[in-house]
């Protein structure tokens, strides 16, 4: 049996994107998506996303599966993505939004809210930080306790580190000059530290000014990518609890920029970025 995709790609985070709304469990395995990720004997992506049906009054479920197999809560990249895949779907279907248009989208991490902007742009309500340990989680300090500068060995150094959940747990430590640190070697040793007990995503962030960082991250599950939507809105949290940046500040990534705030008024994180469809087919 064929199946119908999607590729698609935020800021180089690429995505296998699947219309999974005709039943609410994925159509491929996480072995399956493992192949499909394969860049040499597969399409190639960080991962797989399946638009389900929605849940409890959500107009849409996301599903993803990384490219190692593993099943993270969310991805700021990829529900950007998914939110112009379901907008080509609906257009498709003769339903196409007029204007702007917002959809509600129930992930492991709760509710999601993308609003496709008319420029294109996809701003997405990220939700409140988490910033408790225990529930990043994270073992660096104790119950009820923010981890903030925080020393952590790694590779027989300290490095200062700041946790962060928006959905998924975040490492971010802030470093004279990313494009130093060598994230093959120093990634897969943050992701699997015994302090993270469900791995982590580690964020390495040069500070160009107070709204202006830099950012190079290793995924979870995905490794070294050229973008990360939930790790930009942890980065941001993160700068303002050590007093590096203000609350709405450009994340420059090496697959290109993201304007993320941290609102005063409500708590919530939003990501602005764009999302690009690179083409289509089917796949065995």
């Amino acid at each position: 049996m064929a199946i119908a995709f999607s590729k698609y790609h935020g800021l180089g985070n690429d995505f296998v994107l699947i219309d999974n709304r005709h039943q609410s469990e994925p159509l491929l395995t996480p072995e399956q998506a493992v192949q499909w990720c394969d860049r040499h004997f597969g399409i190639g992506a960080d991962g797989v996303i399946f638009a389900l049906p929605g849940q409890s009054g959500s107009d849409y479920t996301m599903r993803i599966f990384n490219s190692d197999g593993s099943e993270p809560e969310m991805c700021g990249n990829g529900i950007r993505c998914l939110a112009q895949f379901i907008a080509a779907l609906e257009t498709a279907a003769g339903q196409a939004p007029e204007g702007s248009k917002a959809y509600t989208i129930h992930t492991l991490a709760g509710v999601i809210t993308p609003k496709l902007q008319p420029d294109g742009q996809i701003t997405v309500d990220m939700g409140a930080p988490i910033l408790l340990a225990e529930q990043i989680p994270t073992t660096l300090a104790t119950p009820g306790e923010k981890v903030v500068n925080q020393v952590l060995e790694v590779a027989n150094q300290p490095w200062a580190v700041t946790c962060v959940s928006m959905g998924n747990p975040h490492c971010i430590t802030f470093v004279t000059d990313v494009a130093t640190i060598d994230l093959a070697d120093l990634g897969p040793q943050f992701e699997h530290h015994p302090a993270f007990p469900q791995r982590v995503n580690t964020e390495f962030i040069e500070v160009i000014s107070r709204d202006h960082l830099k950012m190079r991250v290793w995924e979870r599950g995905a490794g070294a990518t050229l973008a990360c939507g939930t790790g930009a809105c942890a980065a941001l949290v993160a700068g303002v609890l050590t007093d590096h940046c203000d609350r709405s500040a450009t994340v420059e990534l090496p697959g290109g920029p993201l304007q993320i705030e941290w609102s005063v008024t409500d708590n919530r994180v939003y990501m602005t970025g764009p999302a690009q469809q690179v083409f289509a087919g089917e796949m065995a």
